[in-house]
């Protein structure tokens, strides 16, 4: 384990929801995995996770496994997961990679993450050679700019005890274009859409794929608000259960992490315990940067 690795594993919990480079350093840290075998890494998780791993931690994660088994030339371009079992914080995770194909344009890896022997998640990502092709984007929303909304410690004024939003350390700045889910499930407000910019809260290297993982992190936050907020409820303010079950994503153009970046989601369907979302992310210019589609589990317990 890096020395880096420890210092993630042993005091991400010391600061009470204050984001910033030091805290941002942490999330690097936990995303520079150990290689303990050829094709086998090991990653650690912040112990403040209360029952179990950040579904975008690990996903995260198991992208630096596959991509370090990757040439640099090669970028990923999609990634398609399942979250099998809960993981359990407390313990290393162990990213098993199958190298499935190398072809001439494009790479193909498997990871199965392991914790206590038993599948927690598997991922399959696409890396391909840049090449030139036929070109169109999505416009990005009109939207206010980042530094004209409240922060998110400011949104969560009078609700921070209730949601525990002050006690998480936060390595990614999120500002709310609209009302939050747990304001909007008290004013009657059903919003089909749930817009947020985001941005790693400090400097990043400049890896690509870092970025990538960076953006692949914070793809799971906030996503399944979609869901929630056109029924009114939230969690921890209202008797819900939930989880990501699988988790795909799409890298259409290059972007850094630490630059704002708007994540533009709603959901189009839930039945059966199931919530799907799906989401936008727009660099600030307006470009197009990836798209992402979750289906999560979404269980409201009613006496």
């Amino acid at each position: 384990m890096t020395e880096l690795a420890r210092e993630a594993a042993s005091g991400l919990d010391e600061d009470t929801g204050v984001g910033g480079q030091r805290v941002l350093d942490r999330l690097v840290a936990l995303l520079d995995l150990e290689k303990i075998e050829e094709n086998i890494y090991r990653g650690v998780s912040p112990p403040h996770s209360p029952t179990r791993v950040f579904g975008g931690q690990v996903a995260g994660q198991a992208l630096v496994a596959a991509g370090r088994t990757v040439p640099a030339e090669r970028k990923v371009h999609s990634l398609h997961a399942y979250f099998i079992r809960g993981g359990d914080p407390k313990v290393p995770i162990v990213y098993e990679v199958d190298r499935i194909r190398d072809g001439r344009s494009f790479t193909t890896r498997r990871v199965v993450a392991v914790q206590h022997g038993k599948a927690i998640f598997a991922l399959s990502a696409s890396f391909q050679l840049e090449e030139d092709g036929v070109e169109h984007a999505e416009e990005m929303p009109d939207v206010p700019p980042p530094e004209s909304l409240p922060t998110l410690a400011e949104r969560a004024e009078g609700y921070a005890e209730q949601l525990g939003l002050r006690t998480m350390p936060r390595p990614i700045d999120v500002r709310y274009v609209n009302d939050p889910p747990w304001v909007t499930r008290t004013t009657g407000e059903r919003p089909a859409r749930n817009q947020v910019w985001m941005r790693a809260d400090g400097a990043l290297p400049d890896s690509q794929l870092l970025h990538v993982c960076v953006l692949t992190y914070a793809s799971d936050m906030t996503l399944l608000d979609s869901v929630l907020a056109r029924h009114g409820v939230y969690w921890d303010a209202d008797p819900v259960l939930g989880a990501s079950l699988d988790h795909a994503l799409w890298f259409h153009r290059p972007f850094r992490a630490d630059e704002w970046f708007l994540y533009d989601s709603a959901s189009p369907s839930a039945s059966g315990a199931r919530g799907l979302a799906t989401g936008r992310f727009f660099a600030r210019d307006g470009t197009h940067i990836a798209t992402v589609v979750q289906e999560g589990l979404i269980r409201v317990l009613r006496s």
